[in-house]
């Protein structure tokens, strides 16, 4: 019997603080009508990012007893939905819960985190990079930074990248595997201070591209907003473009809601000021259909 609310397996750490992860993922997804069942692959006392002597425990073996016990009740979901590993075995795991607990119909996200800015997470290491690398030929949605698609195609970090180079970086991380591609913070040319969101889908051979507004502010936890909201947009039925567009709109929200507070920028986004706009239709859009032949049509 299909679900009435659609049912995610949220595979993420949790933090007990910093707005990240599954403190991010839950509230997004929950505020756009979808059940989410969080699988927790690692507990920390704060997320990783400007933070030191922070603790860590590996739930890598009590993550496959909730499969068993999952297993044991029948469950299934209509996204299994992956971001912070807390160990390499823990590849493994989220590839048993896309094989054995997703509907037929059902989608896998994989947020293949492992660093941002060029810089591999502390907690990360280059097996986890190798690892990941068999995870996303599981997904059906990927959706790196431009730091993490540098590591997933073994790609020198190097900021002048032109929109040909990434779109041929989109082919090939579709190539090992999945349908859709969504590279976050892509640099854009001759402009150092914006950045953009480009996408490929595989299977309709179309490019898109989002460019977001400068705000000269990084937060940690942004990258589990933009892909929770992907998620859920998608499953809500939106096409690939207006999840982009929910998404980025939404993140760029958070952060000038949370911009002229002058807080630290490790808390994260003001996640809670913005949340009841999820339940809002996209108004206008701004995302791009990018032809192979280099022409655009700019949709607005």
């Amino acid at each position: 019997m299909r679900n009435p609310v659609p049912r995610v397996a949220a595979i993420h750490d949790l933090s007990g603080f910093g707005r990240t992860s599954l403190t991010v993922a839950m509230p997004v997804l929950s505020s756009m009508g979808i059940q989410v069942c969080p699988l927790p692959t690692a507990v920390l006392s704060t997320h990783t990012s400007g933070f030191e002597n922070f603790s860590f425990v590996d739930l890598t073996a009590e993550m496959h007893r909730i499969l068993d016990h999952w297993q044991a009740l029948n469950l299934k979901f209509d996204a299994v939905y992956s971001g912070f590993l807390g160990s390499p075995e823990q590849v493994d795991i989220v590839a048993r819960c896309i094989d054995m607990f997703r509907t037929p119909e059902g989608i896998a996200v994989v947020d293949p985190v492992m660093g941002d800015n060029g810089e591999i997470e502390p907690t990360m290491t280059m097996e986890m990079v190798h690892r990941m690398r068999l995870l996303v030929t599981k997904a059906d949605i990927i959706t790196p930074n431009f730091t993490e698609a540098a590591f997933l195609l073994d790609e020198e970090y190097c900021t002048e990248i032109s929109q040909k180079e990434v779109k041929e970086w989109l082919r090939r991380l579709t190539a090992m595997g999945p349908s859709i591609a969504i590279i976050t913070s892509v640099p854009v040319e001759a402009d150092d201070r914006r950045s953009a969101v480009m996408a490929y889908n595989r299977k309709h051979d179309r490019f898109w591209k989002m460019e977001c507004p400068y705000i000269p502010a990084h937060y940690p936890g942004t990258g589990d907003t933009f892909a929770s909201v992907v998620t859920g947009s998608l499953l809500q039925g939106d096409s690939l473009p207006i999840a982009m567009d929910r998404a980025v709109q939404f993140v760029t929200m958070g952060i000038r809601a949370t911009f002229g507070h002058n807080l630290p920028s490790r808390d994260g986004i003001l996640l809670e000021r913005i949340l009841d706009t999820l339940c809002a239709p996209v108004m206008n859009s701004s995302f791009e259909l990018l032809d192979n032949d280099k022409e655009q049509c700019r949709c607005k």
